[in-house]
């Protein structure tokens, strides 16, 4: 098999839609482009567009989403041999196009998350041939498909649900609506013989004594020319296990079985090693003339290469007396899982990088992740992405591509939510990382309590889609992974008969919290698997001085139309203030809002994830509502759009420790839960201590202990430690190891805490420099908002609680000239302390 890549040589023309002045000449003539690309990432490259991301651009580039496109190039190929197949492969297409040789259509698309391959052997001419394809606006399609088929609700305005487009594309509560088209991915010619490897599809499991089995299920195209129909055969090999099968003679698939013994286990990070191994799979003629045709002496027709790991996935769902359970076990192991949402880590899909995947997971491995669900309002990630997770042992939860509405489940869209089905669950089947295909997200809870039935009037919506086509595409494509209907969902219930977020069964989306009341509902419930919870936050400082401006070209205030263009939640400013009144109070200053803002999200989501941790058995996992985000937007992430670990990452890395203590509500007490997630035992004393926020201690306590291995444990906490004299001077300090907790029994605003409550120094260090601090009374949450001061300097820890007395040291890295003492100054160091408003006789004041 011969390549020939399409990348250059490519023109893109905007062959209607109405265009901005002084762009039209420039648009309509062409511009040279190389592929992949979209309309947007084109004309960044040429300078004709400002970025998108920045202050008010994206307003500026509505106009895009009714443009039609062409991409023409001239085609030069040798005439085909008699025996040979001649195709043009397009790996990605965004989304509604009509492609052409010659004038003539040989392809139409409507979906952006498959690939596809056509014949052109009967077209290939001796002379130049021009390929041409078309991008019809998605936007305009989608509206006559609604038109055609009747509406379908949704969660935003603009029909998502009728084209098979990312859906995030038409912009979410976190992200812009930009609405690309464009050759996406790769496009090229590929010359073959005989036969090809059109799929391979390994299935890996691991038997109880410890034999690693991988089932090579391999289907092949014939050319159907002549030669085509001879036997050929197909060899395999992992890890020193070799084998072949034969395929006969016209027949299009075989089945490779390799066995290696005591095969060494692929594990989720934290739970042990990641060994992969490479599969080779070769395809060749078969030798009629040597004994079983054993390996062939032809040329090789095809070769395949995906690096494996050994391991087992299980999903228990199985009823008890709390429920119905969500429980992932790997190799046998339950594992409670440490997760967050992903999204696609940049809008315009086609900047992405295997590097930048490479550093954001890494960021989630520094949290203590060990998944990561894609969500099902983006795109099936790179190969790069799953790869990336193999090597770091980060599970993935992947979504089928259905989110948030009602999808018709007539012609055509039924058979492209197939055909893209099938083809990456075929795709992704070498990956150990992915553990749990999952039919979309709050699709059946959007039909059961959103409106969604009477607007429907009997309309298909999609349950076709979650509880019959995508489970029995896994079931025969993927058998070894589990398969669940929806996130949230109820499982062994019908919707109507179990609410699909019913805490008690399966899977939980709690958005409660954020959108109506605090966060403190949290620990109201005691839900199986928690899949989606968040809380905003606005972006790093940085980050909002380069793309979120006004006209002074200094950072936007929060009520700036810059600053809500880059806030996409409803009323989302208003939420975060309400958020944060109960415990911080809301500043004034913009500066200080911007902290507590930040603060007040790290602290929510690491409440959730303490509650939800104690209660391990009875809760199975923690997914937070997001690791990432797209662009440069108050939201969820933990991680903003510029790369920069915002506080909320720290909260995270905290609460998802290996080892974590913290207090919790039992029976109407509290108590210390203690939470071990290690394959040692930890056995240890902790130490107990009521004291005084200035350190004083009033009451104190050594609690022996043990908690298994993978366990969580409660104890009880004396009376005289739990049982304050004075709430608003009182803090409980529990230490255990090298793990500490400091508990209070009122918020912030009613605590008297010192505004000014650290010492700190500064000194040069190789890379940058070192800050140490102690405290002289309570000093909650010390971080050092380095990027302050330098967009690129990183710091090593944040959100560190300190008692009277104890110390902290944070190396900060950075290259840039500044002065060392802006260091130990706000904006840049900063505690709760400083910026809470605090509760004086039933009356608010600046703090």
């Amino acid at each position: 098999m011969t390549h020939l890549d399409l990348q250059d040589g490519w023109t893109l023309t905007a062959t209607a839609g109405d265009l901005p002045a002084h762009l039209a000449d420039r648009l309509r003539s062409g511009l040279r482009v190389r592929v992949p690309g979209t309309s947007h990432t084109h004309l960044l490259d040429a300078g004709l567009l400002e970025d998108p991301y920045v202050d008010d651009h994206e307003l500026r580039l509505a106009w895009m989403k009714r443009v039609d496109w062409a991409y023409e190039r001239e085609l030069v190929l040798d005439p085909p041999a008699d025996d040979e197949r001649v195709d043009l492969v397009l790996e990605g297409v965004d989304t509604v196009g009509t492609v052409l040789l010659d004038g003539q259509v040989v392809l139409r698309t409507r979906n952006m998350h498959r690939s596809y391959r056509v014949d052109v052997r009967d077209r290939v001419r001796p002379a130049t041939q021009r390929l041409r394809v078309e991008l019809a606006s998605a936007l305009t399609h989608a509206e006559a498909e609604a038109e055609r088929l009747g509406p379908r609700p949704l969660a935003y305005p603009q029909p998502f649900n009728m084209v098979r487009k990312m859906a995030c594309s038409f912009g979410w509560d976190w992200g812009p609506d930009l609405q690309t088209a464009g050759l996406w991915r790769p496009v090229r010619v590929e010359r073959w013989r005989v036969a090809r490897l059109a799929e391979v599809r390994p299935l890996v499991t691991v038997e109880p004594d410890g034999t690693g089995v991988v089932e090579v299920h391999v289907d092949v195209e014939r050319s159907g020319l002549p030669g085509g129909q001879v036997p050929l055969v197909v060899h395999a090999s992992v890890a020193g296990a070799e084998a072949v099968a034969r395929v006969d003679a016209g027949a299009t698939s075989s089945v490779v079985r390799l066995e290696v013994a005591h095969a060494p286990l692929w594990w989720p990070v934290g739970h042990g090693a990641q060994p992969l191994h490479a599969l080779t799979v070769e395809l060749r003629a078969a030798d009629l003339a040597a004994p079983a045709a054993v390996r062939g002496t032809g040329s090789v027709l095809g070769g395949w290469t995906r690096r494996i790991g050994f391991r087992t996935v299980e999903l228990d769902t199985s009823p008890d007396d709390q429920g119905t359970a969500f429980t992932l076990r790997v190799n046998g192991r339950p594992v409670f899982v440490k997760g967050a949402n992903w999204i696609p880590d940049d809008h315009l899909l086609t900047r992405l990088t295997r590097a930048r995947l490479a550093r954001r997971l890494d960021q989630a491995v520094g949290a203590h992740l060990n998944l990561l669900r894609v969500w099902g309002g983006g795109i099936y990630e790179s190969e790069d992405f799953y790869e990336l997770c193999d090597e770091r042992g980060l599970l993935v939860w992947q979504d089928f591509l259905l989110a948030c509405a009602a999808y018709p489940e007539e012609q055509p869209l039924r058979d492209e939510i197939e055909a893209e089905a099938r083809e990456h669950v075929a795709r992704l089947t070498p990956h150990p990382s992915l553990v749990l295909w999952n039919g979309g997200n709050e699709n059946l809870w959007g039909h059961e309590d959103w409106g969604w039935k009477e607007e429907l009037d009997g309309r298909t919506w999609g349950r076709a889609y979650a509880l019959e086509l995508l489970p029995a595409v896994v079931a025969e494509l993927d058998p070894t992974r589990p398969y669940a209907a929806n996130s949230p969902t109820s499982p062994g219930f019908a919707p109507e008969d179990v609410h699909p977020n019913d805490p008690d069964h399966g899977t939980h989306h709690q958005w409660e919290v954020w959108n109506r009341v605090d966060y403190t509902v949290y620990r109201d419930e005691v839900p199986r698997f928690c899949s989606e919870f968040g809380f905003q936050g606005p972006p790093t400082w940085a980050t909002l001085r380069r793309a979120v401006r006004g006209e002074d070209g200094e950072v936007a205030g929060k009520e700036h139309p810059t600053f809500l263009l880059h806030q996409k939640a409803d009323d989302g400013n208003g939420k975060l203030d309400r958020g944060m009144a109960p415990h911080l109070g809301v500043p004034g200053d913009f500066v200080d809002w911007h902290w507590a803002a930040q603060l007040n999200q790290a602290r929510a989501i690491r409440f959730a994830v303490e509650h939800y941790r104690s209660w391990w058995p009875t809760t199975a996992g923690a997914v937070v509502w997001q690791l990432n985000d797209c662009w440069p937007v108050t939201s969820w992430a933990a991680v903003d759009g510029d790369e920069r670990p915002k506080p909320l990452w720290y909260a995270m890395r905290a609460a998802f420790a290996e080892r974590l203590v913290t207090v919790q509500p039992r029976d109407g007490r509290d108590a210390l839960a203690v939470v071990n997630d290690t394959p040692t035992l930890w056995k240890g004393v902790a130490r107990l201590e009521r004291q005084r926020l200035d350190g004083t201690v009033l009451a104190a306590a050594d609690l022996p202990l043990t908690v298994g291995a993978w366990s969580a444990g409660t104890f009880g906490i004396p009376e005289a430690l739990r049982s304050p004299e004075d709430r608003a001077r009182e803090a409980l300090v529990v230490t255990l190891d090298h793990a500490r907790t400091v508990h209070t029994w009122v918020e912030d605003v009613e605590l008297e805490l010192h505004p000014q409550p650290l010492s700190a120094t500064v000194a040069p260090t190789q890379d940058g420099f070192q800050v140490d601090v102690v405290a002289h009374s309570l000093a909650k949450d010390v971080t050092l908002l380095v990027d302050h001061l330098d967009p690129d300097a990183r710091v090593d820890d944040a959100l560190v609680t300190l008692p009277a007395g104890a110390r902290a040291r944070f190396r900060v890295r950075t290259s840039a000239a500044i002065d060392p003492q802006d260091l130990l100054r706000v904006p840049v160091l900063r505690t709760a302390n400083d910026v809470v408003v605090p509760v004086v006789r039933g009356a608010v004041v600046a703090g």
